[in-house]
Formats: C-alpha cells, sequence, structure tokens
C-alpha cells in the first residue's frame, strides 16, 4: 500500500513538472499548502486548481476555479472558492468569489491613523458570496448583473489589554446584508491567472437596502482597473487602480478595507479601513528568467500606495501608506502560461509572505 501510494504522489509530481497533455485539455490541481501573512501568522492549507477551455476550443479565454481550504495558528479555518468562466464566443462572463470561514480578526479602529496597536480581538463567522453575471454587448464590454451578500454572526469583542476601553464599531453585534446592483466590465485578457497583454476594468454600482433584507442602508461604488504591458519577449509591466466609495451606515466589516494577498500585501487586510479607499500598485514580472538551464523560473518585484478616508474632502495626498516587496515565480502549467508565487511583502509596520497560484491582480 505505502508503495503504491509513493508511485501515485510521484506520478502525479511528473505530470505536473513534466507536462505533455494536449493544451485544450482541462486540468485539475491539488497541492497542499504551508504559507504566513499577518491575517493568519502561520496557515497550513490544501488547494485545488481546475482550468479549461470551453468547449476545448484555445480560441476561448482561459477559464478556472479556484478552492482553497486552510487552518491557521490564530485558530481561523475556512473554505474560499474563486472563479472566472467564460462561456463559448465569451458570450457570457460569470465572476465572482465565495468565503465561508470562522476567524478571530484584529480591529484597528477605523481612519488612517489608525494606531498600528490593534484595539481588539473580534471572533466571528463570516458568509461572503460575490457573484457577477456579464453578458457582451459589443467586442470587450460586458454589462450585467451583481450581488454581494455578506452575513457576519456569532460577534464577539475582545478588548486588547493595551487598549481596554474604545468605541465599538457600527455593525459591532453582526449583521446580514445583501448588495444588488450593477456592472459595467472591459475585458481582453485571455489568461486570467498570467495576464500578458491587456485591460480589465470595472465599474460597478451596489445598494444594499432593507427593502431586500439587509439590515443597514447604504451605496457602494467600486471602480478597479488593471492594465498589462508586455516589455521584450517575456517580461510584463503590470498596473492597478483601486477606489471603493461608500455612502450611508457601513458596518465596520464591509468599510473599504485594506490589505490582503492582493492589494497593498504586507498590511493585514482591514488594518486600515474607513467609508472610501483609494489603492494603486505596479509591478514588473519576470516571466521567465532566461537561465538557461531552466524556462519555469521567474521573478516579480512591486510597490504600491494607498489610503483610506471618512470623505473626498479628507482624502490628503501626505497620508499615503506604501507597500513594496518581491517574490519567486514557478512555471506549473507551461502549456497555458500559469505559474505560482511566492511573495515578500515590506511595510512600513512588518512583513508578510503570500504562496498562492497566478499573479495578484
Amino acid at each position: 500500500m505505502e508503495a503504491n501510494s509513493q508511485g501515485f504522489v510521484k506520478r502525479y509530481l511528473n505530470s505536473i513538472v513534466n507536462d505533455t497533455s494536449d493544451i485544450s485539455e482541462p486540468q485539475f490541481l491539488m497541492y497542499p499548502t504551508l504559507a504566513y501573512a499577518p491575517e493568519t501568522s502561520w496557515e497550513i492549507g490544501f488547494s485545488t486548481l481546475y482550468v479549461y477551455y470551453a468547449e476545448r476550443d484555445t480560441v476561448n479565454r482561459l477559464s478556472e476555479i479556484n478552492g482553497f481550504t486552510f487552518f491557521t495558528l490564530e485558530n481561523q479555518y475556512g473554505l474560499w472558492f474563486d472563479h472566472a468562466n467564460y462561456s463559448p464566443g465569451d458570450r457570457w462572463f460569470f465572476l465572482g468569489r465565495i468565503r465561508l470561514q470562522s476567524f478571530p480578526l484584529l480591529y484597528y479602529g477605523i481612519g488612517n491613523s489608525s494606531s498600528a496597536d490593534y484595539l481588539a480581538r473580534v471572533d466571528a463567522n463570516q458568509i461572503l458570496i460575490k457573484e457577477r453575471v456579464l453578458r457582451k454587448i459589443k467586442g470587450n464590454l460586458f454589462f450585467g448583473l451583481e450581488m454581494d451578500w455578506q452575513r457576519l454572526s456569532q460577534v464577539e469583542f475582545l478588548p486588547a489589554e493595551s487598549n481596554p476601553s474604545y468605541q465599538l464599531p457600527l455593525g459591532f453585534q453582526g449583521s446580514s446584508n445583501l448588495g444588488l446592483g450593477l456592472g459595467l466590465v472591459y475585458d481582453d485578457r485571455h489568461n486570467v491567472l498570467n495576464v500578458r497583454d491587456g485591460l480589465f476594468s470595472e465599474l460597478a454600482l451596489m445598494r444594499y437596502n432593507p427593502f431586500w433584507s439587509s439590515a443597514f442602508n447604504f451605496t457602494t461604488v467600486l471602480s478597479d482597473t488593471r492594465y498589462y504591458q508586455p516589455v521584450g519577449e517575456n517580461n510584463v509591466l503590470a498596473a492597478q487602480l483601486f477606489g471603493q466609495f461608500n455612502s450611508g451606515d457601513v458596518p465596520f466589516n464591509q468599510l473599504s478595507l485594506m490589505g490582503g494577498e492582493s492589494l497593498m500585501r504586507g498590511y493585514y487586510t482591514g488594518r486600515y479601513r474607513d467609508q472610501n479607499q483609494v489603492a494603486g500598485q505596479i509591478e514588473m514580472r519576470f516571466l521567465p528568467f532566461p537561465l538557461g538551464f531552466t524556462d519555469r523560473l521567474g521573478a516579480a518585484v512591486f510597490a504600491g500606495a494607498g489610503q483610506v478616508f471618512p470623505s473626498l474632502a479628507a482624502f490628503d495626498w501626505n497620508k499615503m501608506v506604501w507597500s513594496a516587496g518581491g517574490g519567486l515565480r514557478f512555471l506549473i502549467f507551461p502549456k497555458k502560461d500559469i505559474y505560482t508565487r511566492l511573495d515578500v511583502a515590506f511595510t512600513q509596520e512588518g512583513t508578510g509572505f503570500y504562496f498562492f497560484i497566478g499573479e495578484a491582480f
């Protein structure tokens, strides 16, 4: 039995490292993960990735479904699903994510001037489902419906010893909020996991209203633009500009949250939070390095800056916070040009490490 297990693992790893499948064939990958990030401490997980072309036609864009389950030393655990799926001829575009998790998060307060010492640990269960159903209206322009449902339950604020007293934020007892709206997306990317040339731009308007069972009444406008420019034969210059603007009574967990594994890497997700956020990043990718002995190793360097603020009038260029770093890349699916990334990010407050399949944006 042990020999058979070792043989299976060896064959499986060989199928990844020495991929001989036809480019049009769907591919499935599963693997354990070990990572460290500011919001999780050490994290032990298990990931799956399924990539395919609709009707096995490589003229269609590459679709992906990504699953991830994890447990961390901070007693966090959860199940994530992300997907970007294109129908034949790219007539329909389905883009979304699901988060089911139980986690203690750190609450630093609200505003760009919040202290580096957290005010409280928040124990809670979270469900997040965000989906977009978009129809091509002309060329690479898509239009459709967007839905965002977030539920935070069994919430308990535990004050930090250094901050025994503070003001509890809106939504501190938990809430369930359903947002419905419209989205306009321009997308000419062919491979969402590793874009070498293209533009993605989304403008969305979401309404959260008690009429359709939201605990709070507020509006969110989201803008996300990503540009990719080839530099030479294998290098890519990528840039992103992101904005989220809220108005109304927004619970603390649905304010504009800065940080995470994609934008402003190195900051704990929600280290800064407020009604509004503007953030941007630029990244230079070398995919792969011209090493001679292998064509599967690459790297990237990146830098970003951002700010949260209560109103447009309060935005101040002098209050921007920064993030910068770099990482290694390994070409895991050569036929489909998909890399794994291991990034280290530095900020004025600390360091974060990230291991994922696909680029950060």
